[in-house]
């Protein structure tokens, strides 16, 4: 067993849409990200079993919540959201984002490249 030491800025930076990029470090049991969003960015709606954090380190995300997206909470710069297993959701950022996400397990979707509703326009 060993530590593993990350730089961000010497992983690969995945573009899924002109406007918006992600890095990922994946673990046996814990994935976490930076996602980076221009303004107007959507992220449509979809629901998965992990578990997320989000933690906003730059700009703003406006999260929709539900099945009716009747919850909307917009999460700031320094600011969290915990998002529980299988709750639909869906976001856009109000402005140019750096956003932190935290799954636990890991989001094999994100890892096989089957995440079509991330990619689609």
């Amino acid at each position: 067993m060993s530590a593993t030491h990350y730089r961000w800025d010497d992983l690969p930076k995945e573009a899924l849409k002109p406007d918006l990029h992600r890095r990922l470090i994946s673990t046996d049991r814990m994935m976490l990200a930076h996602v980076y969003l221009d303004a107007g960015a959507v992220v449509p709606k979809h629901a998965h079993e992990n578990e997320q954090l989000t933690y906003i380190l730059e700009g703003t995300l406006r999260f929709w919540l539900g099945e009716d997206e009747s919850e909307l909470i917009d999460v700031h710069a320094g600011e969290v959201l915990h998002i529980p297993s299988n709750l639909p959701h869906r976001a856009e950022a109000l402005v140019q984002t750096l956003d932190v996400d935290i799954f636990c397990p890991p989001r094999e979707d994100w890892l096989d490249g089957s995440d079509a509703y991330l990619r689609d326009s």
